[in-house]
This record gives structure tokens, sequence and C-alpha cells, in this order.
């Protein structure tokens, strides 16, 4: 069904990265879960595999791969049941990493993006703040010119890798008195001083190190602003879509995971002299939750296609984490119920998964916020664009 997206070459590399995520990761995860700690030798793992690198270009140490290697990526990181150590994994590739592909120079590129394919460096994206989370326009972390330099003041917070990074992209206002959407790009080394992050303590995705952290007077040279004055805003709704569609993806991932678990549970525990999977009001709620996935599976193949070919695909990656992890919640609530009590154990998978899933309709824009989005294009008639110096730059 799926051979117009996936070759022979894109099976080989599913079952070599399935292979090595059971050997190097699977065996850390519990106590990854309980430190909140990812220790560095994983990400020079993913590094020398080149898993860090598979859309990026060879001059900077990637494979220039199509996008259904990235989905394969995703679909994997999320068969090993931590939500979080998948999430540091893919806000450092795709977040932080994007930007500097993006917008970044040429030595940023070559100095921070190529540490960054190898596993050498960390980095994460600090959009979020305490006081507006999906609403970008209302952030109040500033960046003023001062001679060859930018003064940062401010705070972030649910950042991924926020911690442990060794490097942080944020995004910050640039024109507070003129203009509310006038940001930049910045790219500010863990050590400078004046930045300081703490841990945070969450319900799920506990492997990860999400942080909340404060700029005082933080100082970093000029050429570290990334792309072009007063255009950060639109370069973060332009990746918005890439990250919504990761989101997505991640979504029927872990419920057709969350699924093929349940079954088996369901083909080996009995009651009342039959197996759980014998019973017909069970068998048809599976049925439907394998249709609901399976559905939203073939669409998120058709968006990343179209992401992949250059189409701009803000409805349709809105559409596809709206319904995703929305439908991912029912299906890992449903699963837990057919463990019984040995759903709600530790010891089994759907305990944790539940916990991890539920950052679904928050993170990276809430359903509340993607439903307006697009409800705007389907009845407003709003138009989305890409930002001018992004398509002047890859037009070069």
């Amino acid at each position: 069904m799926y051979q117009s997206y996936f070759t022979e070459e894109h099976d080989m590399f599913r079952q070599g990265l399935r292979e090595f995520l059971q050997k190097e990761v699977v065996p850390h995860i519990d106590e990854w879960e309980k430190t909140g700690h990812i220790t560095r030798d994983i990400w020079a793992k993913f590094g020398e595999m080149g898993y860090f690198g598979l859309r990026y270009p060879e001059q900077y140490g990637g494979l220039d791969l199509d996008i259904f290697y990235m989905v394969i990526w995703l679909e994997e990181l999320q068969r090993i049941n931590s939500g979080g150590f998948a999430a540091a994994m893919w806000a450092h590739t795709y977040l932080a990493m994007t930007h500097l592909m993006a917008e970044g120079s040429e030595e940023i590129r070559q100095k921070y993006l190529a540490k960054s394919i190898s596993g050498e460096m960390i980095g994460c994206l600090c959009i979020s703040e305490p006081f507006g989370g999906s609403d970008v326009g209302a952030m109040r972390t500033t960046a003023v010119r001062d001679g060859d330099e930018f003064v940062l003041n401010g705070s972030k917070t649910f950042i991924t890798n926020g911690v442990y990074s060794d490097y942080l992209v944020v995004i910050a206002k640039m024109d507070v008195d003129n203009n509310p959407r006038s940001m930049g790009v910045f790219l500010v080394d863990r050590e400078t001083p004046g930045l300081s992050a703490s841990k945070l303590d969450k319900l799920g995705w506990r492997a990860s190190d999400t942080g909340e952290i404060a700029f005082d007077n933080v100082r970093i040279p000029a050429s570290h602003l990334m792309g072009e004055p007063g255009q950060g805003f639109y370069y973060v709704m332009q990746h918005f879509a890439l990250e919504r569609l990761i989101m997505g993806i991640n979504a029927h991932a872990r419920a057709e995971y969350a699924i093929e678990y349940t079954l088996k549970y369901m083909s080996e525990r009995s009651a009342f002299g039959k197996t759980l999977d014998r019973f017909q009001a069970l068998r048809h709620r599976v049925s439907e939750m394998v249709s609901e996935v399976e559905l939203l599976k073939c669409f998120n193949y058709y968006v990343a296609q179209q992401l992949d070919q250059g189409t701009y695909v803000v409805k349709e990656a809105s559409m596809s984490k709206l319904q995703s992890t929305k439908v991912a919640d029912e299906v890992i609530y449903d699963c837990l119920q057919y463990l019984g009590g040995y759903g709600y154990m530790e010891e089994y998978p759907l305990a944790r998964m539940s916990r991890d899933s539920r950052l679904g309709p928050i993170g990276g824009g809430t359903s509340e916020i993607l439903k307006e989005i697009i409800a705007k294009m389907v009845i407003d008639k709003k138009q989305y664009r890409k930002s001018v110096a992004n398509e002047q730059k890859q037009a070069v």
C-alpha cells in the first residue's frame, strides 16, 4: 500500500535503525526516565550513524536523503516507548538545526550545524514564554543592539533540551515600541554570562530535560543574529509546519505501537474461558482504532510528500497534528483499559505511553490554536505564505 512512499532502501534503513535502537538505546531508557538526563555518548552514536543528518546537505556532514527517511526515524523512535527521548532527538534535529540551516550564515553552519549533525553539539529552540506559549506575538524577551553586540533579556519555558544543550536558538523581539512582530532569531552559546536554566518536573516526557531559561543582560555577537532582522516571527511560522507534521507522525506511530502491543496482550490474556481478542465488543473497538490510525497514517504520508516537494503545508500540517494527537490519546486510553489493572502498572508500557501522549495536543501549538488556524484558512480564506527572506535565500 505504501510502495509509492517507501523503497527497499527505506525498508533496510528501518530495520537497521530498529536494531540500533534496541541495542544502544532501549537498555538505558528506564535510567534516563528516572534521571531526566540522556547521557552524551548516545548523541555521539546517533551522529556516527548519520541519524542527525538525514535531511541535511553533505557539505555539512549530512546525507541529503528524502523526507521518508525522517518519517521512518520518527516512527521507530516512538516504538521504544520514551516520548522524552524521542523529543530530545527530534527537537535537536528538526527544531534547532532547522533554523541553523535555513537562517544561519555559512560560518554558523560550518561551526554549529556540522557539529550538530555529528552529535558533538546539542541544540534547543526557545520560543515559548511564561506569559505567552502558543501566542508567539505576545513574547516579551528582547534583543537590543549595542554596537557589535545584541543584549538579550527575558525568559523562556517548556524548552526541550533546555538544560543540557550546548547552544540555544532564541526568538526575541527587536522593535518593541513600533512593531510587536519584529523579531530576530539569535544563536546563543550555553556558557554565555547571564544565561541560566532550571529543569522542570513534568507529567511525561521524563527522559528529556525540559527547562526554563532566563536571560539577564546576555551579550552575544551581532553575527549571531540569523537571517534578516525583524523576520523572526515569519521564520518561526514557516517552520511550524514541519514541527506540527512531526508531532502528527509521532502520534500515529505511538498509537500504532500501542495497538500492536495490546493485540499481543489480548491474544495471551484469558477471561471467562477465552482470550480477550475473542470478545466482540473489544474486537469492534480495535477495528475502529486501527481504521482511525490507518487513515491518519495515509494522510500524514501524503503531507510529508507534499512538504518534501516544496509545498507550503500550513493547513495540512495543522490538521495532521490536531487529529493525530487526538486519536492517539483516545487509542492509548482504550489500550490501557484493555490491559485492566496491568495497564496502570509502570512495568507495562501503556502507563508511560499515556503520560507521554498527553503532551501531543499541547506542545507545538495547542489543539485550540490549530483549530483557529484551520478555521481562518477554510472560513476566512486567509492564506499563509513563506517568509520572503527565506524564499529569496532558497532561490540563490
